[in-house]
């Protein structure tokens, strides 16, 4: 009798119950180190073959994505608006927060930003200091004077001594400089807005 008399030794047809880590990354559109580390983390159930490779169980992730992902908004927490003119930026710092139950906004520019705040108001705002047209200052101004003082977080890649004293005096609740360390910003968003 051949492997192929048995059914029940054949090979299933529909997609692995069992992903690699780089198979798993792909499924949730991260990149391999972020996907390590939120196993690491123990945000995403990660098992390890006798080689010590990960392996990822296709419900897990699937169980992740509802409880993270732009599904869960009824189930989420306070809502936070990003601005910043970088996708790449916006994306890592959504999936940061949206990771510790908080509801994500993103605007690619001061005045998208300004649009949000007009459909509603945000609890916390992370905002770039560098955009094109109207920076993170002024739309930190515009903030102040149409929505009050809604806290909010500047960040920056150009950072001096200065930086922090600055946003500070200009009314931000906080600076961070780029790149950071997301539990920072975590950290620093939950001091100012729990979950």
């Amino acid at each position: 009798m051949s492997y192929r008399d048995h059914p029940e030794r054949r090979a299933p047809t529909t997609e692995p119950d069992w992903l690699t880590l780089g198979q798993a990354a792909k499924y949730l559109g991260v990149a391999q180190s972020t996907i390590r580390k939120w196993s690491d983390q123990g945000r995403v159930p990660a098992f390890y073959t006798p080689g010590g490779h990960r392996r990822y169980r296709r419900s897990d992730l699937d169980k992740f994505l509802e409880s993270s992902g732009p599904g869960a908004r009824e189930h989420a927490g306070p809502t936070v608006l990003v601005v910043d003119d970088d996708p790449r930026m916006r994306e890592y710092v959504r999936a940061n927060m949206e990771l510790e139950g908080y509801t994500v906004l993103e605007a690619g520019s001061a005045d998208e930003g300004m649009n949000v705040l007009e459909d509603g108001e945000p609890q916390l705002i992370l905002l770039d200091v560098m955009m094109p047209g109207t920076d993170g200052w002024g739309m930190l101004q515009r903030i102040q004077e149409t929505h009050g003082a809604i806290p909010v977080i500047m960040f920056s890649g150009k950072v001096d001594e200065g930086s922090a004293r600055e946003a500070e005096q200009r009314g931000a609740t906080g600076f961070l400089g780029k790149p950071f360390d997301p539990q920072q910003l975590i950290d620093r968003a939950k001091q100012i807005l729990p979950v």
